[in-house]
């Protein structure tokens, strides 16, 4: 038996084919609508899997030409995003035998597959079970390493992306002397179509391991969000999908971790490094004139338009670049306006881990490169903003 699936984005299709060929279906999968509409002559499937946006031709037009054109009736099934009641009332009007709204689990969409064409000879159904999701959003994360050969967690990265779908890692080796680059590679084999290995060869420092890793995570089209994670997990993969629900469900363009102790959340900070934080983080308030709790968490999600805004030139400094984001916000959009496209959302655990590379020599330096910044973005502003507008607050979610 034959299924044809087809979304504009690979990271949702890729888990789908995975687990019906396992049950025995033989399944072809496009991204490219007009190409599936060859495929579907060429493949003649049993069942068509369609999403309904996509660029170019729509899921609605793919099912349009099934019925009018080819006068098929091939089963048809829609797994899309779209809850809106008149393109679901319309879907059905063009007879389509099933719509799925995403995110649904793949153990329901190959129930709902059964019971529209039936098991394949030799199925493997009862072999296994999946508790992946399938996503509505696909997301990019950048994972700066340097010298990460024996703090790299690979068996959570491993996990997190083989049972969440619409995630693609990609892992940034910032010129490291030990073996991480061979780690990573190890950790990518078999799974290349959900980890990539970004090489430097020469060590350029976190903030520039961070800016080429998302500059070239924005080449992947099927990415609607692209952030950056530590590669210690201090801040967890789970939290950092908390973030990216945050930023799915809203209008804002970046939506930012904060190591904010508070009821009910495991956040550990040694208690110097903890005095020295709250100096800097003053001081960044009063060049941002934002009521930030924490712009140095190092786990950040943004929307695909602004990262250009965001990253494409080179960052002043090595270690507190995530104050030039947040400066660059201002200075492209106005204050009120980047304000109002901010999130700073509390985490629910965030442990510091050991051999992390900023000394307490280097937290001082910081207060340097804070005056650096100063400096360097000093009267830069959109024209027309008030240069008096320092009203503070950030949205805390």
């Amino acid at each position: 038996m034959k299924v044809l699936a087809i979304d504009d984005q690979q990271l949702v299709l890729l888990p789908l084919q995975k687990r019906l060929i396992e049950i025995g279906y033989d399944v072809e999968i496009e991204t490219n609508a007009n190409r599936a509409l060859e495929t579907y002559k060429s493949f003649n499937p049993d069942l068509v899997i369609v999403d309904i946006n996509m660029p170019g031709l729509s899921g609605l037009e793919i099912v349009k030409h099934i019925r009018s054109v080819e006068h098929s009736e091939t089963s048809i099934m829609v797994l899309s995003g779209n809850t809106q009641d008149a393109i679901i009332t319309e879907a059905f009007e063009m007879r389509i035998d099933d719509y799925m709204k995403k995110p649904l689990s793949l153990n329901e969409i190959c129930a709902r597959v059964k019971r529209l064409i039936g098991l394949p000879e030799l199925s493997n159904a009862a072999s296994s079970s999946s508790n992946v999701m399938i996503q509505q959003r696909c997301v990019g994360v950048v994972i700066p390493c340097y010298n990460e050969e024996e703090r790299l967690l690979s068996e959570e990265f491993i996990t997190y992306i083989d049972k969440h779908s619409g995630y693609h890692l990609c892992f940034v080796n910032d010129g490291s002397k030990d073996k991480t680059l061979e780690v990573l590679h190890e950790l990518q084999k078999g799974r290349e179509d959900f980890i990539t290995v970004y090489d430097c060869e020469k060590n350029g420092g976190k903030a520039e391991a961070v800016r080429l890793g998302m500059l070239h995570m924005t080449e992947k089209e099927d990415l609607d969000y692209i952030g950056f994670l530590d590669a210690d997990l201090s801040t967890d993969l789970a939290d950092f999908d908390d973030l990216v629900k945050t930023i799915e469900n809203s209008e804002f363009k970046i939506v930012s971790g904060s190591r904010i102790a508070r009821m009910g959340a495991d956040i550990t900070k040694e208690s110097a490094r903890k005095i020295i934080s709250m100096t800097i983080n003053f001081i960044i308030r009063k060049i941002l004139s934002m009521d930030f709790k924490d712009t140095q968490c190092g786990a950040k999600i943004f929307h695909k338009d602004v990262i250009d805004v965001a990253f494409s030139k080179k960052f002043v400094t090595q270690w507190i670049f995530d104050v030039e984001i947040f400066k660059r916000m201002t200075q492209h959009f106005g204050l009120k306006s980047a304000k109002a496209m901010l999130c700073e959302q509390p985490l629910k655990r965030w442990i510091h881990a050991d051999g992390s590379k900023l000394s307490m020599k280097d937290s001082v330096k910081i207060v340097g490169q804070l005056a650096q910044i100063a400096w360097v973005y000093r009267g830069k502003k959109k024209p027309g903003v008030n240069n008096m507008e320092v009203s503070s607050k950030i949205t805390i979610a």
